[in-house]
């Protein structure tokens, strides 16, 4: 098996609502089989990223935000170095990524480029099941991911295939 490009990490819990889009994209992207792609899900647990993304061209990581006003549903796509100055928006796993480079940088385990796709959650709170904002944003996230890998030059295989 040759290594990986890229990595998409689902950051999530499926256990609190709109936690749960980071692994609800991930599972759809799994289901792609997409060569040169590793998707995994994480707990949110930042220094458990860096082996999943260490020495990959492009590391993906998908979370659910909260932010103030609260608009549901909307897409962020972000750099860590922008979430270093995001005074408006709170998470507990996306806001622990920039804490996790310095140790990755330190232990060599970092990726090429590091991109964030943050979505608006409408409720975090425990329970099972996205919200209606957030289960329209699912393709559109989708979507997004693959754009960023295709340009890497890697695809999803097509039905034709």
């Amino acid at each position: 098996m040759t290594a990986p490009r890229a990595v998409v990490v689902g950051v999530g819990n499926e256990y609190r609502h709109d936690d749960g889009i980071g692994p609800a994209v991930a599972r759809h992207l799994e289901k792609l089989a997409i060569p040169g792609v590793l998707v995994e899900l994480c707990d949110g647990e930042p220094t458990g990223l860096l082996d999943l993304w260490a020495g990959v061209e492009l590391a993906i990581v998908i979370d659910a935000v909260l932010c103030e006003p609260q608009t549901p549903g909307r897409i962020w796509r972000t750099t860590v170095d922008a979430l270093r100055g995001l005074t408006h928006a709170a998470s507990s796993h996306a806001l622990g990524i920039p804490d996790a480079l310095p140790l990755g940088r330190a232990l060599g385990k970092v990726p090429g480029e590091l991109l964030v796709i943050a979505v608006e959650a409408e409720r975090l709170d425990l329970g099972v099941g996205l919200s209606a904002p957030v289960a329209a944003a699912l393709p559109e996230v989708t979507a997004t991911v693959l754009t960023e890998l295709a340009r890497l030059g890697i695809r999803a295989p097509s039905a034709a295939d």
